[in-house]
């Protein structure tokens, strides 16, 4: 088994969800008492989440370098970023630390081709669904990303951020999501992507009319493949 490396914390909820998932993934693969070897750096949130908000991703870039080219010293052989937003300096961190990084869009792009879709709806942070670092991404893999309107933008970030990544998960949000994924689904989304790695907190697949492509779930099997191959 291979050693990967898990940058963490952002949001600590999500990273915890990683660690089972991987461990989890590994066990079922090898059997027995097999779990995955890990090293996890897990950041303190609050400095990153401020400079994602000052748009200052240039110091958000010198955390995650500082903690990913600790891991690669510490023996990891491939990095998992274990949170979508941060996929924006994906790039440069890769090339910060010399070590592999496993893209957490490239695997949702696999697994919405693997289901032969090509009009997916998005939830994520604001950063996530307005920017180009990663409906770009799927978009060069021939997927088009219908996402939601300003307002309901809004509020689901604004979700992400005061309640999922604190651990809180209520039911008047789950409302809220739903009929945002409603209006993805008007609108022609034939899935939706849980593109922040804490919306599985939230919505599950009885709160879709259409299929959920889980990033957590996507990009954790990615990193078990990793470690097993």
């Amino acid at each position: 088994m291979r050693t990967l490396g898990v940058l963490g914390g952002m949001s600590w909820t999500s990273t915890a969800s990683y660690y089972r998932l991987l461990n989890e993934g590994v066990a079922a693969r090898l059997g027995g008492l097999r779990s995955a070897r890990l090293l996890v750096h897990s950041v303190d949130f609050a400095p990153v989440a401020a400079a994602q908000h000052e748009d200052d991703w240039d110091a958000t870039l010198a955390i995650l370098a500082e903690a990913a080219q600790g891991l690669v010293r510490g023996g990891a052989e491939g990095l998992l970023l274990a949170t979508n937003t941060m996929h924006k300096i994906a790039d440069e961190l890769e090339q910060a630390c010399g070590t592999p990084l496993l893209h957490i869009a490239d695997a949702t792009a696999d697994a919405i081709l693997a289901a032969g879709q090509t009009r997916v709806g998005l939830l994520a942070t604001a950063f996530t669904m307005e920017q180009d670092f990663y409906v770009g991404r799927l978009r060069d893999r021939g997927i088009e990303v219908v996402i939601p309107d300003a307002g309901e933008r809004a509020e689901v970030h604004r979700i992400i951020y005061d309640e999922l990544c604190l651990d809180v998960v209520r039911e008047e949000s789950r409302a809220i999501y739903r009929d945002v994924i409603g209006s993805l689904v008007g609108a022609g989304a034939e899935a939706v992507i849980l593109g922040c790695t804490e919306i599985s907190l939230l919505v599950r697949d009885e709160d879709s009319p259409v299929p959920l492509h889980d990033t957590t779930r996507i990009h954790a099997a990615a990193g078990i493949d990793f470690l097993l191959t």
